[in-house]
């Protein structure tokens, strides 16, 4: 079985994000193989759940490969600490579309304050078009 490779050091890693902010695809990809373990490490969490585990990997690995597209160091944070959230919410994702397709009742509450919503913007809608049709009806009369 292969193994991943190793994590990079701190200024490895400043070096490769530097070079990939300048245009380097090789310092993307070797930003991505470099940081594999991670999603490893991250879908340990989910392994009790019936979900594929190769899945998980794939859909983890789509997270990973965001992270270091979108990742911006000047906002002081290491690339493995924001690539674990984006890991983590790329996995959590799919799963919380899929639970909610499972049992939508769980779900619907928000329909009900957006329908009702809804029904004060037309009742409120109504009320303007009425006001302003006896403005006119009264301003017709006055003047004919």
């Amino acid at each position: 079985m292969k193994s991943f490779p190793n994590p990079l050091t701190p200024a490895e890693e400043k070096y490769y994000i530097q070079r990939y902010t300048e245009g380097d695809l090789e310092a993307k990809h070797i930003l991505i193989e470099r940081n594999l373990r991670l999603v490893a490490h991250v879908i340990k969490k989910y392994q009790n759940l019936e979900e594929d585990p190769e899945d998980l990997i794939s859909i983890g690995t789509i997270g990973l490969i965001k992270a270091v597209v979108t990742f911006n160091p000047d906002k002081g944070n290491r690339l493995a600490a924001y690539a674990s959230r984006c890991v983590e919410n790329a996995i959590l994702s799919p799963m919380r579309f899929y639970s909610r397709e499972k049992s939508p009742s769980k779900d619907c509450s928000h329909i009900g304050r957006y329908l009702q919503s809804f029904q004060m913007k037309i009742i409120s809608c109504a009320e303007q078009k009425t006001a302003l049709y006896s403005t006119r009806l009264c301003a017709s009369i006055h003047s004919g």
